[in-house]
């Protein structure tokens, strides 16, 4: 079972004797350094020259310096930025300031997993990952709550790493909840899983699958949008709450049962085989690769799919439905 660090085991003094810069402010980034400034910790925010976001964290009461000028500044450096950029920022902002016994931490492990950032051997690195979206961290953090986090040590120059680690942690209010030990390949490698097996990729073609079996076999629209999507938030929640069981309590003893006689007729060994693949290539590193070539040739691929995407009938008929639903806070993301 995995090791467990609880609040009694993050010393907070650390990390308010140390200057902390957090890389980028936007989803995780504002909540990280929103949260470790209000748990007393002497923070900055470091953004590239004219980013749209100095004005915003500047507007949260938090010194803004570029990314240069941080790292020179600081003791401790997240880097909170999307995983591509994230090289080039290393390569062109941080590593020739860099000095002898800073912490660089990561809310992901991609960049150091891969090995696209090669730190020199005199600085500490590690890992915070909070198992959740930033604006959720965020809240977590006001609510008086915390959200559960990953912790990991790549390497520990200074023997002082994961105790520092552990105090940032602290400082962002994961403490709270509980910081689970791993390591960078297996946080990596199960977070880009995650996504795309069953979260993301996996969810998306299901809902869709189910939409379009029964629009094809004649049912309106509307009626199977309620129960292919709209629903997903009553299971989410429920299996959220207290996992399979609580969910197959809380549903009719009918659903119950579809759960356990037609569940596996859908993912069952092909779609498990799928599954192995899409690990393979993630430990192989062929995922990486070529998500790295999408974004650096400008993402034609994504984009494509995204625009074509919001077209779908299952889109256009949540559309129209949620416009009736006062209760949903209907959200459209730009174009």
């Amino acid at each position: 079972m995995a090791k467990i660090y609880r609040e009694a085991d993050a010393d907070p003094s650390i990390i308010k004797s140390l200057k902390t810069l957090i890389i980028g402010y936007g989803s995780q980034g504002h909540a990280h350094a929103q949260n470790l400034n209000d748990s007393g910790g002497e923070v900055a925010v470091g953004l590239y020259e004219g980013s749209k976001s100095k004005a915003k964290a500047e507007a949260d009461g938090l010194r803004v310096m570029t990314v240069a000028e941080g790292v020179a500044w600081c003791d401790v450096m997240m880097f909170c930025t999307p995983d591509v950029p994230m090289k080039e920022i290393f390569c062109e902002d941080v590593i020739d300031t860099l000095r002898p016994g800073q912490l660089m931490l990561f809310a992901h492990g991609f960049n150091i997993h891969y090995g696209l950032i090669k730190p020199p051997q005199d600085v500490d690195v590690a890992m915070i990952a909070p198992k959740g979206p930033g604006h959720r961290l965020r809240a977590e953090y006001v609510g008086g709550n915390g959200m559960p986090a990953l912790v990991a040590v790549h390497q520990d120059s200074t023997g002082k790493a994961l105790e520092r680690s552990l105090s940032y942690g602290w400082g962002i209010g994961c403490a709270k909840a509980g910081i689970l030990e791993t390591t960078f390949k297996e946080e990596t490698e199960t977070d880009l899983f995650g996504e795309q097996a069953v979260l993301c990729g996996g969810l998306s073609a299901l809902i869709k699958a189910g939409f379009e079996t029964l629009v094809e076999a004649g049912y309106q629209p509307e009626a199977a949008y309620f129960e292919c999507l709209h629903e997903t938030k009553l299971i989410v929640d429920l299996l959220y709450e207290g996992g399979l069981s609580w969910m197959r309590y809380s549903v009719s003893e009918t659903a119950e049962w579809g759960d356990y006689v037609a569940g596996d007729r859908v993912i069952g060994a092909e779609s498990k085989a799928a599954m192995k693949e899409l690990l393979k290539e993630i430990q192989d590193g062929s995922f990486a690769k070529k998500w790295i070539a999408e974004a650096e040739a400008g993402s034609p691929t994504l984009k494509s799919k995204r625009a074509a995407g919001r077209d779908i009938q299952l889109e256009q008929v949540g559309r129209e439905l949620r416009a009736l639903m006062p209760f949903v806070d209907d959200k459209t993301p730009p174009q």
